[in-house]
This record gives structure tokens, C-alpha cells and sequence, in this order.
């Protein structure tokens, strides 16, 4: 079925249609394969069912001719974080498989550096995908975070929940929508933190030695975001005073505009 909207008909129905298909056969398998209980299978059809409601409502909002190679590859990435939520969610109750868990998400990791090539490449890149893109990676921070957390204590939620808290903020603080210009730096931080959650989630390290990588990381993305929060300060007010005018940006988005791809950070 193809979506309608102001550009007539576009067909997203397919894309829309295999990504829950996907997930549910990504779910089924680690069923079959590493055991996944009620908990788990909420939890994947819950993240599948929010990526396919907030994929048709940006869709029908776009003025895209199509989803794009780049937007299945980071749907595919959507798929495989969802598979970790579930079995991070499982872990609760069982011993969760680590290996299979480990593997899902160094996939997803690497498959982050597939999409932004593929959009360059085919000419591709768009706000959607930017956006798409970031949404998918703060997930799967998120869900590390957590993973990591009942080890290493509950202070590791810090590294998840920031991106988060700070899109709050930006509800009360027009300011920090600002636009924010790109950065290597702010790419690599971002790339450090789901490495060295994932390592820390493998459990190959002493615990002291993860507890200290995990607290540089989260260092090094406390640093990350009072340098943007600084910037966006000076930006976003003027001389006299008075709140400039600003646009909807997301700050761990905004390093994909190094790709040619701009992208909202507090939607």
C-alpha cells in the first residue's frame, strides 16, 4: 500500500510492511535459538510497534519520492536494537545469552557507518533519514546503559538518559534548538560510548577496569554536551538579550550533517 501525501503517491508501503515483519522473525529466532520470554517479546513488539508509527508519521510529512537504500539500512539497524531491547529486557528475569546479545549489537554499531555512506554515495541523505538515524542510535545507548547498569550500578543510566533529558530541557529552553554546527569530536564521542558499553556488556574485563571505561565515557559525553550546551547559549541569545529565533536540532544528530544530512534534535 502506498503512502499518499503532497508529493501523490510514494511507495513507503513496503519498507513500512518489512520492518515489523523483519523484527517478528528476528524475535522468532532468538526464541527458538537462545529462549526469549514474555518480558522480551513485549519488549520487541513495543519498539517495533513505536518505529512503525513514528516511520509513517515522518513519511507522510516528508516530501520523499521514496524510503531510500540509506533508511533500509538503518531500519535493518532499528531491527537489531530492537532484538537487544528484548534480550535486555529477558535478562531480568533469565541469564541472558551475552554472546548473542554482544553480536546483535556490535552489528548494529557497525552497520551505523554503513547508512551515512550509502546516503552519500546515492545522493540520498534527508532530515528523515538524519533523524531516523539519530533516534536509532540513542535507543540503542539507551539500552546498553541499562544492560550495563545492573553490573556496574545505576549510575551508568547517566549515559543513556542524557540525549534525553536534554531534549526535555529543550522544551522549556527554546535556545537549545538552536542549530548546532558539526563536529568530529562530537561523532567520536558518541561512537566511544556504545563501544565501551558493549565491551563492558561482553564482561571479558575486570569490573574495575569496565567501571573506569564506562565513567570516561560518560566523561567524555558530560564534556560533549556542556561544550554544545556553551555554544548554544551564545547562539541563541542575542546581545540585547532577547532569544534569537530558532529551529528544531539535535545535538547528536547534528555531527550527521558532516555527511550532507541535516537532522531535528529535540523533535
Amino acid at each position: 500500500m502506498a503512502v499518499q501525501g503532497r508529493c501523490g503517491t510514494r511507495p513507503f508501503g513496503p519498507d513500512r510492511v518489512a520492518g515489523p515483519l523483519a523484527q517478528v522473525v528476528l524475535l522468532g529466532a532468538l526464541c527458538r535459538t537462545v529462549g526469549l520470554g514474555p518480558a522480551g517479546w513485549l519488549t520487541g513488539c513495543a519498539c517495533t510497534l513505536a518505529t512503525w508509527a513514528a516511520l509513517t508519521r515522518a513519511v507522510r510529512a516528508s516530501w520523499l519520492p521514496s524510503f531510500g537504500p540509506a533508511n533500509r539500512v538503518t531500519l535493518a539497524r532499528a531491527t537489531l536494537v530492537g532484538g537487544v531491547a528484548a534480550l535486555v529486557a529477558d535478562s531480568f528475569g533469565r541469564r541472558s545469552p551475552v554472546a548473542v546479545l554482544v553480536a546483535l549489537a556490535v552489528v548494529a554499531l557497525v552497520l551505523d557507518a554503513v547508512d551515512g555512506r550509502v546516503a552519500r554515495r546515492t545522493g540520498t541523505a534527508t532530515a528523515l533519514g538524519a533523524r531516523f538515524d539519530m533516534e536509532v542510535d540513542a535507543f540503542l545507548i539507551l539500552v546498553l546503559s541499562v544492560y550495563v547498569a545492573v553490573p556496574l550500578g545505576p549510575w551508568v543510566l547517566a549515559i543513556g538518559a542524557l540525549r534525553y533529558l536534554f531534549v526535555a530541557a529543550s522544551w522549556v529552553l527554546p535556545w537549545l534548538r538552536t542549530p548546532l554546527p558539526p563536529s568530529t569530536a562530537r561523532k567520536a564521542v558518541a561512537a566511544v560510548q556504545g563501544v565501551v558499553l558493549v565491551a563492558a556488556g561482553a564482561g571479558l574485563a575486570p569490573r574495575p577496569l569496565e567501571r573506569g571505561a564506562v565513567a570516561a565515557a560518560l566523561a567524555l559525553l558530560g564534556w560533549s554536551f556542556g561544550r554544545d550546551v556553551r555554544w548554544l547559549w551564545r547562539a541563541g541569545v542575542r546581545p540585547a538579550g532577547g532569544v534569537a529565533a530558532v529551529r528544531p536540532v539535535d545535538a547528536m544528530a547534528a555531527g550527521r550533517q558532516d555527511r550532507g544530512e541535516s537532522a531535528p534534535r529535540a523533535g
